[in-house]
């Protein structure tokens, strides 16, 4: 922001305090009028950028509408979207101000139809493309609660044949089912009946037409000054062009794949509506009219990202005249939960929702707490990594309000089996707490529901094998580890306590009894703190890399960090993590850990092993991100270096080349000390050039190496997903039906059972026995069958989440992959897990 502008606002501000609150919009409109009309000459180009017209100044309304028609044309070919979007709106109060005419909206929205209708031609568009068409027709269908009204009034026909021509391409586009997005993994997202988000629009725009173009929501304040504009001059809006196709066609599955993948993240849905609340808790409101308020909430958010306090503020200021506190509360819920990602970090929601309590505190609040309870109910149904959001934000949530919550109303949870959603759902949260206070604090806050202090975690502390205690019998590692001890008190070398190593545990007690004793024991030295664990890593991780040089040493590592910190989820993740950042321990060697049996066993019922697994994977494409992003500044800092180079031997030849003559022989004019500099200054740009082209030799070096680790993580990850489920999901049917796990199916069968283990009963998906018995089944496992169907469910949900996490990634390792998931004899629903993420429009 200029500081031009900033100076105006001041000066609107001065003269209009309140302004942006609940006072009357012609004053408001005045003010800034009258601010404007003297500021003009001084501020013209600051003023262009906010777009108030001045209707009694025709070049400065002239400017505005070149400004605006040039912001447009810009932002269509570098495909900014919410620049298409608020100008198409703007466009709709410039005409509703006289400023333009009806006509030239007219013809930004053919053009835009246009571009949509060659999008999914079939000789001369490419249907991978439908995102961008979608998000073209949206854009006209979102501006017509701006504008229809005067539209209907101006240019019926001419209107009529617009919405004509989007009925059209409703008619043609391909529907999209969105399953692989949804929050809740229902099968009513299949349904051919359901409408997905253009469908669903469109309907609310032709009830709309049918209702008059009267639209509760949107302010017209253009009708307090019908007078003055009614004799105002409309300028032409000039025709936009729309960016050129540059897709290319191809025959390839694969190809169409990455394409499709590219045009969502380009245009990604901008909502998922989350319907939280039944319709009699829900704010009784027209379908156009909760789409406006949705709008509203989105826009606030984005232009306030970074601001909560203003965030909060407006959203409470919304220009509506009836309550909408739990269409509110949805609109952020379906952001925070928005799949793959949402638009803006977790926290932000967080802290917004935080706000919204304080500022509606009589009502916010109670909304909050309906929510979370009516999320509570479905949470058996909840995709996997919504659930773990869901997690994170409750459990910050309560901390900033004394960790209040009615806990006595889930106490029920207790009683369910540990693997059931809603116990593990309340398991977690506590977990999390603590992490966010102490034990005591947590365990006092749910006193008045004792039953659930059964799943509070055990008090964190270590668990230190070589613990010295008068009751127990010392052993040689008791001792070997009081002797490592006292080397480190006595500031031994790294060196010497390696030869130590070597010398006094490898050749008598073995290299894995070696890594039991000395990880064991400095970890213990670390375990007072995370800046105690970051320094003895630093000093003696030579020590661990010594001892752990592959992979099955490595396990072994992360089986004595699991077993020291078993009383602590985090600081075992937190160990792995710096672990694995100093290279002691191998990102593969993390999955393989992971998917060990004693941690797949935990896949359901704890988010121990997933934190550890999210965490490492995260870490390796950061590393990945981060040294592009290091590369691109490098190479720009090399055509800068270069420069400089060739500016200082320009100086330099240039003072060589002036010449006299002396004695009769041509010499240089210039004084020595100057060339002396001057060729000290070409050395060192030379230098600086060189230096900085080593350096970006380096880190392309490290790009390809990480390039390379992460295409293995990725075969490894989807390997180890693949052999899990493939030994427990049950078979397709002989006649090729898909079991459905959620379903209860009596019919679906599990891998061959165990004949001497003992029988068990099918539990339902919250846990809630059901009082039947499995005919004597049992699984090979010893789970019983609904623990293992959510087994399942969980474990699928994680590939799911983790092939939407990193689909570019996947994409660009498809033929890699394709032999681990994508082949025709991997079980369907292992298939569809990971397809399904990659792109929700490609048919599984």
């Amino acid at each position: 922001m200029s500081a031009g502008w900033r100076t105006l606002l001041l000066r609107i501000g001065d003269r209009c305090p309140e302004y942006g609150g609940t006072a009357d919009h012609k004053e408001h409109i005045e003010i800034c009028y009258n601010v404007l009309s003297r500021e003009y000459e001084h501020s013209k180009d600051d003023i262009f950028e906010i777009g108030l017209i001045n209707l009694e100044n025709e070049d400065f309304a002239k400017g505005i509408v070149d400004a605006t028609q040039a912001n447009l044309q810009d932002a269509l070919h570098t495909e900014n979207r919410d620049r298409i979007r608020i100008l198409l709106r703007f466009l709709c109060g410039l005409m509703c101000s006289k400023v333009i005419s009806p006509n030239s909206i007219i013809e930004t929205y053919e053009t835009l139809l246009s571009s949509a209708a060659t999008i999914l031609d079939e000789d001369a568009g490419n249907a991978c493309w439908q995102p961008r068409a979608d998000f073209y027709v949206y854009c006209i269908l979102a501006s017509l609660p701006w504008g229809g009204s005067e539209l209907f009034e101006q240019v019926p026909d001419e209107l009529e044949r617009v919405l004509v021509g989007i009925q059209s391409y409703i008619s043609i586009r391909r529907h999209f089912d969105d399953i692989a997005f949804s929050v809740f993994e229902t099968d009513e997202g299949n349904s051919p009946s359901k409408k997905d988000f253009m469908e669903d629009l469109w309907e609310r725009m032709q009830l709309l037409s049918r209702n008059g173009w009267k639209v509760k929501s949107v302010p017209k304040p253009h009708l307090s000054f019908e007078a003055q504009l009614v004799v105002g001059k409309s300028h032409r809006f000039h025709p936009v062009s729309y960016p050129p196709p540059t897709f290319t066609m191809s025959s390839s599955e694969i190809l169409k794949g990455q394409e499709m993948h590219e045009a969502n993240l380009k245009y990604p849905q901008r909502l998922r509506r989350l319907h939280i609340f039944p319709t009699n808790k829900a704010e009784n409101m027209q379908p156009v009219d909760r789409f406006v308020v949705e709008e509203y909430i989105l826009d606030v958010l984005l232009f306030f990202n970074g601001c909560r306090k203003e965030c909060a503020f407006y959203l409470v200021s919304l220009p509506v005249s009836f309550r909408y506190e739990h269409l509110m509360a949805e609109t952020i819920f379906s952001q925070l939960l928005l799949l793959p990602n949402p638009p803006f970090r977790p926290i932000y929601y967080t802290l917004v929702i935080i706000d919204l309590c304080k500022a509606l505190p009589a009502a916010f609040p109670s909304v909050v707490v309906a929510a979370v309870h009516a999320l509570f109910d479905r949470i058996s149904n909840m995709d996997t990594e919504c659930r773990t959001r869901l997690i994170l934000w409750f459990s910050h949530h309560l901390s900033n309000f004394q960790f209040i919550w009615p806990w006595q109303e889930w106490a029920n949870v207790k009683g369910l089996p540990k693997w059931a959603p809603q116990r593990v759902f309340v398991q977690e949260v506590l977990e999390r707490e603590i992490r966010l206070s102490y034990f005591e604090k947590i365990k006092q806050s749910i006193e008045d529901a004792a039953e659930l202090e059964g799943l509070l975690p055990p008090k964190a502390g270590p668990n230190f094998r070589y613990h010295t205690d008068e009751s127990k019998e010392s052993t040689e590692g008791h001792r070997l580890s009081k002797e490592l001890v006292s080397m480190v008190r006595g500031r031994k070398t790294t060196r010497d306590i390696i030869l130590w190593v070597e010398e006094q545990i490898v050749p008598a007690n073995g290299a894995k009894f070696a890594v039991d004793v000395v990880s064991q024991t400095l970890l213990d030295i670390g375990s007072k703190s995370f800046t105690h664990l970051i320094t003895v890593l630093e000093r003696y991780g030579q020590i661990i890399s010594k001892l752990c040089p592959d992979e099955e040493m490595q396990l072994l590592l992360m089986d004595e960090v699991s077993a020291y910190w078993k009383n602590s989820t985090q600081m075992t993740a937190i160990a792995i993590d710096r672990m694995m950042g100093y290279r002691l321990i191998s990102n593969l060697a993390i999955v393989k850990w992971v998917f060990s049996p004693a941690n797949v066993d935990q896949f359901h019922v704890s988010d121990r092993p997933w934190e550890i697994l999210r965490n490492t994977v995260s870490k390796t494409y950061n590393r990945i991100s981060d040294l592009r992003k290091e590369i691109q500044t490098l190479r720009k800092s090399i055509q800068v270096a270069k420069e400089a180079s060739a500016k200082a031997i320009k100086e330099l030849e240039e003072a060589k080349s002036i010449l006299e003559i002396v004695e009769g022989q041509p010499v240089s004019s210039e004084r020595p000390g100057r060339l002396r500099r001057l060729q000290g200054f070409a050395d060192k740009a030379k230098e600086e050039e060189v230096t900085i082209e080593e350096s970006l030799e380096a880190k392309q070096a490290l790009l390809a190496r990480g390039l390379e680790e992460g295409k293995e993580l990725l075969r490894l990850l989807f390997k180890s997903f693949v052999d899990v489920l493939t030994e427990c999901l049950p078979p397709v049917s002989a006649d090729g039906d898909v079991p459905n796990l959620r379903a209860g199916d009596p019919n679906v069968t599990f891998p061959a059972s165990d004949p001497e283990a003992v029988t068990m009963e099918i539990d339902n998906e919250n846990g809630a026995d059901n009082n039947s018995q499995v005919n004597g089944e049992n699984t090979e496992v010893g789970y019983t069958i609904g623990e293992l169907e959510q087994w399942c469910l969980c474990t699928l949900g994680y590939l799911k989440s983790f092939s939407r996490q990193y689909a570019t990634e996947i994409w660009s390792h498809i033929g890699m992959l394709d032999e681990e998931v994508f082949v025709e004899s991997i079980h369907p629903l292992i298939r569809k897990a990971a397809f399904s993420g990659l792109c929700r429009q490609m048919n599984q």
